[in-house]
């Protein structure tokens, strides 16, 4: 979720907790080249207050004069709007496009309905993830977001397997979306919110799917419950419209008429996801990682654990297999001031045995909370560990994740 991100020269095993390689997140914020980029949003956040960062090459606002905390709670309790426009769709069309989606990721898109859509990984030929994504079978074509930046490494990776998957014989094209506005609203109160804005009822729609509708007057929004915070909600994918107007624009303002409506900045998503136990591509996921090590299992579906299925997956298999990673993503808790990212874990006898990919505050539990890379004898739930900050050592707790319950909607009465 950024354009400084570049691909990695890989082996076929990644050094254990060496992320040297690897670009943080605060790099990933802080470096572009050229000049930033612009979501059609960019002077709305402007005149709103927000305080604008470089974030993977676009001009995106990390908080409001209300701050992360304030941010974060209200997205919780009520419906938390953010701009997700640096994030690019993707389509896939063709007689062939399942085969050739079931090439390059290890999801069962062929037993996907239509409508539906699974969050999957795009691995390397080593194995490694280069993106975490969403795939939507919709009807004629699948759709599919890349996080931001990443059109520099998901879409040469993708080109070059479709190239030669036509090449075989293979019916397969592919469309990106440039030009679209992607909103995302999120939180207990988002159904109700964008209720008021369509003809759709919404109560018949779970978490995980799509469709388009007309949202506030714009015609042709694609529309998916889905979202990155643990909460139920929706990212709203809008056409550009004249060339006088963007309906992203019209869309922002609709929304925020609604007193439930809160922006939200790029700080208290990733607090938010954080509770919420997910991965943020560049600190908790890099092109080294393997879904094993990433703890993220599920995602290869097992009815694609076939050997020579997908790219990677001899390492991927292997890894499932035989338990054979070298290194776990875990969740983990901490009394007082956050470890942040880079923070090295240490067991009792002061060596290191891990490190910190993510770490914030949790306004939700008063406390800090992170997720760390550790030796698999480590990762139990209740193991404790160490970390060192301002040259005091802190003990750490490995902890079930989501932190906080998600509260995903799964249809009427669950």
């Amino acid at each position: 979720m950024q354009r400084a991100l570049r691909p990695l020269a890989s082996s076929s095993r990644p050094v254990l907790f060496a992320r040297a390689a690897a670009v943080p997140a605060r790099a990933l914020a802080g470096a572009a080249d050229g000049p930033l980029r612009k979501t059609p949003l960019n002077a709305t956040h402007v005149a709103l207050g927000g305080k604008m960062v470089p974030f993977g090459g676009w001009d995106m606002p990390v908080q409001y004069p209300d701050g992360i905390v304030k941010s974060h709670e209200h997205t919780r309790k009520a419906a938390g709007l953010f701009d997700v426009s640096h994030m690019l769709g993707v389509v896939i069309r063709g007689a062939d496009r399942v085969a050739f989606m079931e090439k390059i990721c290890p999801a069962d898109v062929q037993g996907l309905a239509d409508g539906f859509g699974s969050l999957t990984v795009i691995p390397n030929e080593e194995g490694g993830v280069i993106d975490d994504c969403i795939v939507t079978n919709a009807g004629d074509h699948l759709y599919m977001v890349i996080n931001a930046g990443h059109e520099e490494i998901d879409l040469p990776h993708i080109k070059k397997h479709m190239d030669a998957f036509v090449a075989a014989g293979g019916d397969v094209s592919l469309e990106t979306l440039a030009e679209n506005g992607i909103l995302a609203l999120q939180g207990p109160k988002a159904a109700d919110v964008l209720q008021k804005l369509v003809s759709v009822d919404l109560t018949q729609m779970i978490f995980g799917q799509a469709a388009s509708m007309t949202v506030a007057g714009i015609d042709d929004c694609y529309v998916a419950r889905s979202g990155y915070t643990g909460e139920d909600g929706f990212e709203i994918a809008v056409p550009k419209g004249s060339a006088a107007t963007h309906g992203v624009v019209t869309l922002w303002e609709a929304l925020m008429a609604d007193s439930e409506v809160m922006p939200i900045g790029l700080g208290a998503r990733d607090s938010l996801r954080l509770e919420s136990g997910l991965c943020l591509y560049g600190n908790d996921l890099d092109p080294t990682t393997s879904p094993g090590e990433g703890s993220l299992l599920w995602v290869v579906n097992k009815k694609r654990r076939t050997p020579g299925s997908f790219v990677g997956s001899e390492r991927i298999l292997e890894e499932i297999a035989n338990k054979s990673w070298t290194r776990k993503r875990v969740g983990f808790t901490i009394k007082g001031a956050p470890a942040r990212e880079g923070t090295p874990v240490l067991d009792a006898d002061g060596e290191q045995v891990g490190i910190v990919t993510s770490g914030s505050h949790s306004p939700m539990l008063k406390c800090g909370i992170g997720m760390c890379y550790v030796k698999p004898g480590l990762a139990k739930i209740g193991t404790e560990l160490y970390v060192k900050l301002r040259k005091k050592t802190q003990p750490i707790t490995i902890t079930k994740m989501p932190f906080v319950p998600q509260n995903y909607y799964r249809g009427p009465g669950k």
